[in-house]
Formats: structure tokens, C-alpha cells, sequence
């Protein structure tokens, strides 16, 4: 079979390309195609690792499960992680290249065009049909020299590009409008098509603007996908805590730190019926909850100082005196701690911090980070209960944590060491393993713990995490198919 690809470009950032990537991945592996995601680009602080220790972003992560196949880190070649306003560390390949800014980076995209191209023909090699995510807006020309991740990348592999534009945020048609003229004559001839993604409505009130589009800019409005709401992992944290409404008998209040990454890592409680995920902000927001979780951040210190400006530090202790159980994951069990040190400025321009000192721990950042699945085995007492169950998870981090005095550990892990830690009074958790929660039996233990507190029935669990996402990527398939013309790109792939 002749390689295939396909894009899609988006007219701003959160218009919809990496769900519906993975949607367009989900069909075209249904219709029998060996199909892979392809991102040469990504800005996002939620990241995974590969099995051989790579670490890449969550996106393509998503997308390579909608098309079945194992994520490779050469799906996403270089993966931003913004440590401030105007800096990144840079991953290059899984691994970490340097910290640099804007303008830093931008000099030095010459140098990654190579890497990226190579990713790609290694993907290419190994799969039939290639899916490509754009990033943000085709239309910035301000950074149309030496682009590597929209136009430049559809020259680079001379893939036809569909341009999505999101009508929940209003001005659609000006939004596909002005992005097409913006682009050069070249540039046109690879968009191929539209869609109008997110519409809520009867879209036959939408038809007399789609002729007049398709009229101006001579190309089809390849579908109009409804708004619709699944439970799959974001890029990134627009849109968390939109949705609160404590209606759920638990709820598990999670840090809506400025720094915030991994919060993917809470993805699983979605599935329980009885539980809702509540993104604090401010000290207010601590009414109502019944898990407390700290969660990893991409610039501890800066993060910790937020808590203390804030005043929400001083929450966190008041609800740690009440008696409520609390869970650091990874920066967030670095801030439980006494101290956090960066004197290396490996994330932050401040060299220190005092922590929420609820472990006696020092926490050391630097230079190398540690990038690896783990297995291990969980066998302590929580809230005056046994947990007991084998985990598997995956780190992400620079700090090393050092104890002060002999403590507990949380996990004994395969490879032989210990991670983590409780606290004397067993109702304080801190760990470095993103993903615990994907666990199914050590989440069910912990909620049925806490639904026994208060006096809650406890649940028969039917589904696990992998089943349960496995029927959120059929019904995104459902949805491209009956709302995109998938013959139609299958056409446009072909004859390109």
C-alpha cells in the first residue's frame, strides 16, 4: 500500500485537533488501516512514558491507544514543557535537551527540522497511514519561518492538511476565512477541506453559511461535528474545573496549581458514578472535600510559593488537621515535605522554599531526570485501613527526596527500591508514580475506604480503567464516522 498521510490544522489552540486525530485514528484502524498519530511538536505539561524509558506527549499517548498500537516517542519528536511565561525545557526524543525561551527556541528550529523528519520516516516505516496534529493556529505568521509543526511540517512530508475551526467559541467562518488568506498560494493548495467542530444545534441553520464558505475559499466543508463530551485525556489544562457541581457523594479536590501536569492522573475517578473531581483555586474551594491530592507540577517551588501567597497553604493544614486524608503525587509529595531546593535553577529562579512539612523530607532538584515505568506492591494502612494491591505506574521527575527520620514507604517497587512514604498518623500519602490511580483495585479500596467513613454503600467495580476507556475511543468513533466524510479524506490521501 502507498503511504498515506493526512493533517489537521486547527484556526487557534483548543479547537479540537488532537480528539479528533484520535477519533479520525479509532475509523481508519476499525476500516482495516495501520494506522499511527504523528505530532512533530507539542506544548504540554501532560507527558508519558514509554516502555523503553522515552518520555513524549499525553496527546499522542491518546492516540495511539484510539488506533491500538503501542505509543513510540518518535509519534511526538520534541514535547515543550513551560516551566514559566516565556521559558520551556525542551524534550527532545524523550530526553531532555536544554531549558530555553521563546526566542532561544525559535533560532534554533533549523537544527531540529533533521530529528523531526527522521521521527516521522520512522513512523512511516512501520505503519501505512499516518494522522498529523498541527499546533495552535496554521495562520501565525509571524512564526511561518522556519515552522515546524504546521505548514512546514506538511511541506516536510507533502501531506494534504484539513483546517478545523471550533464554533462553540464563536466567529467560525471568520476564523476558517481569515486563516485560509492568510495563507500563501502553495499553502492553499494543501488545504483540502474543513470542519466546523463543537456545534451545538440543528445544523441545517448552519448550511447557508457553509455554501457561502465553501462559495469564498473553493474548498468543502468536510463535516460538522456536535459538541460532545467524553471521558478522554486533555493536552493540556484549559478546561479544568469547569464542570463542578457537588452533586456526587465523594469528592476528590485536586490543587489547581499555576504549574500544574499530569492531571491526567485523574482521569480514572471519572469512571465511578459516585465520584467528582473538584479543582481548587482558591481557599475557598475547600468546602465538601473528601480526598485531598496535591499533583505534580512542572516548577515545584514556584508552585509551593503560589500555596503560601495564596493562603491555601494554610488550608491544607487545616484540613490535614481535621483528620482528612491527603495525596502528593510527585512535585505534590515533594511540597508535603520540609524543603525544596533548586540551587542549580534546573526549574526556578528561586533557590529554595519551606514545604507543607507534613513529611520531614528534603527535596533536591537537579539536572538529570528520572523517566521510567515501574511496577511494585502496595501493602500499608491508610485512614485506619489495609491497603493492599499490585501497581504499576511511570515517574516523571528531577528532585531527588530525602528523608530526615525513618518513615514508611508507600510502594515496594520490582526494581528494588522504595518509593514514597506515609506519615505516623497514616493519613498523609506522597509518591513520584503518575498513573496510580489507573490502578483499579488500589482506587476501589481507597474510595470504598472513604465511602465506609461516611457511611456509603460500597461498589461492586464492573469495569476496569482499560475497559472503561476502551468504550470512550468506540464512541469517539462513532462520532467521526457518522459526522465526518471519512471517504471523502480517504479520497483526498489517495490522490494528493
Amino acid at each position: 500500500m502507498k503511504k498515506k498521510n493526512i493533517m489537521f490544522q486547527g484556526t487557534g489552540s483548543s479547537v479540537g485537533k488532537s480528539i479528533l486525530t484520535a477519533g479520525v485514528c479509532r475509523v481508519l484502524k476499525d476500516m482495516g488501516y495501520n494506522v499511527a498519530p504523528f505530532k512533530s511538536q507539542n506544548m504540554a505539561l501532560n507527558s508519558f512514558i514509554t516502555k523503553d524509558g522515552k518520555e513524549m506527549g499525553r496527546a499522542q499517548v491518546v492516540q495511539a491507544e484510539a488506533a491500538r498500537i503501542e505509543p513510540m516517542v518518535e509519534m511526538n519528536p520534541i514535547l515543550l514543557k513551560p516551566s514559566s511565561d516565556v521559558g520551556s525545557q525542551v524534550i527532545v526524543m524523550g530526553e531532555v535537551y536544554q531549558n530555553m525561551t521563546a526566542t532561544e527556541y525559535h533560532k534554533n528550529k533549523p537544527e531540529f527540522k533533521n530529528i523531526i523528519k527522521e521521527a516521522y520516516d520512522k513512523v512511516a516505516e512501520k505503519y501505512d497511514a499516518i494522522v498529523i496534529e498541527g499546533a495552535g493556529s496554521t495562520a501565525e505568521i509571524n512564526l511561518r519561518e522556519n515552522d515546524l509543526v504546521n505548514m512546514g511540517m506538511a511541506e516536510m512530508v507533502d501531506s494534504p492538511v484539513v483546517l478545523i475551526g471550533d464554533i462553540d467559541r464563536g466567529g467560525v467562518f471568520a476564523s476558517i476565512y481569515g486563516t485560509y488568506m492568510l495563507l500563501e498560494k502553495e499553502e492553499q493548495a494543501r488545504m483540502k477541506g474543513f470542519v466546523i467542530n463543537k456545534f451545538r444545534g440543528n445544523v441545517k441553520l448552519l448550511e447557508p453559511g457553509i455554501k457561502m464558505l465553501e462559495d469564498k475559499i473553493n474548498i468543502p466543508c468536510l463535516g460538522v461535528i456536535p459538541y460532545f463530551t467524553l471521558h478522554i485525556d486533555d493536552e493540556d489544562s484549559v478546561s479544568l474545573g469547569l464542570s463542578y457541581q457537588a452533586k456526587k457523594d465523594i469528592i476528590v479536590g485536586v490543587l489547581r496549581l499555576p504549574h500544574i501536569s499530569n492531571f491526567t492522573d485523574f482521569t480514572p475517578f471519572e469512571m465511578d458514578e459516585d465520584v467528582e473531581v473538584k479543582y481548587i483555586k482558591s481557599p475557598l474551594d475547600f468546602k465538601d472535600i473528601d480526598l485531598l491530592i496535591v499533583p505534580g507540577s512542572k516548577n515545584t517551588i514556584e508552585d509551593m510559593v503560589y500555596l503560601n501567597n495564596t493562603g491555601m497553604a494554610k488550608k491544607i493544614l487545616e484540613y490535614h488537621k481535621s483528620n482528612r486524608p491527603i495525596i502528593g503525587i510527585c512535585g505534590g509529595y515533594q511540597m508535603l515535605g520540609s524543603q525544596i531546593i533548586d540551587t542549580g535553577n534546573n526549574e526556578s529562579s528561586v533557590l529554595k522554599t519551606n514545604g507543607l512539612s507534613l513529611f520531614n523530607t528534603s527535596t533536591v532538584i537537579s539536572n538529570q531526570k528520572r523517566t521510567v515505568q515501574v511496577k511494585g506492591t502496595i501493602d500499608i494502612s491508610f485512614m485506619g485501613e489495609k491497603l493492599k494491591a499490585d501497581v504499576k505506574g511511570y515517574e516523571i521527575h528531577m528532585g531527588v527526596t530525602k528523608f530526615n527520620e525513618s518513615h514508611q514507604h508507600f510502594v515496594q517497587l520490582q526494581e528494588g527500591h522504595m518509593d514514597g512514604a506515609i506519615n505516623q498518623e497514616e493519613n498523609v500519602l506522597g509518591t513520584y508514580l503518575h498513573g496510580i490511580f489507573d490502578n483499579d483495585k488500589f482506587r476501589k479500596i481507597l474510595l470504598d475506604n472513604i465511602r465506609r467513613q461516611k457511611g456509603i454503600e460500597t461498589k461492586d467495580q464492573t469495569l476496569s480503567f482499560e475497559e472503561f476507556k476502551e468504550t470512550q475511543y468506540v464512541e469517539l468513533g462513532k462520532i467521526i464516522k457518522e459526522h465526518l466524510d471519512v471517504d471523502k479524506i480517504l479520497e483526498i490521501m489517495s490522490e494528493f
